[in-house]
């Protein structure tokens, strides 16, 4: 398999960092913005952002959509949902069942 070759990047806030891919993202911010706790700190940087661009920041938001609203998302993946599940139960939510109101 043929390695990528890696492109050095400098981000609006002057962190210097090295991407293979055309991803504008810069590592360094979006480890800075990880939230410390509750449901979004379980997630990967992706599903996270997929989450916050379309409003879900809440458990309660999270429980009005179903798992096939949410694997729709750009950047969200089935390896999230288990997780998700998880933080639904134990605050006595859970995902929708069928398409999102």
């Amino acid at each position: 398999m043929p390695v990528s070759e890696k492109y050095e990047r400098i981000c609006r806030n002057g962190h210097k960092y090295y991407k293979t891919s055309d991803c504008p993202v810069c590592p360094i911010c979006e480890q800075e913005r990880k939230p410390e706790n509750g449901f979004l700190s379980l997630l990967s940087a992706p599903a996270r952002r997929a989450l916050e661009n379309n409003g879900i920041t809440s458990l309660e938001e999270l429980a009005t959509y179903s798992e096939k609203d949410l694997l729709q998302l750009h950047g969200f993946g089935p390896s999230s949902l288990p997780k998700l599940r998880e933080a639904l139960m134990e605050n006595g939510l859970s995902f929708r069942k069928g398409k999102h109101a």
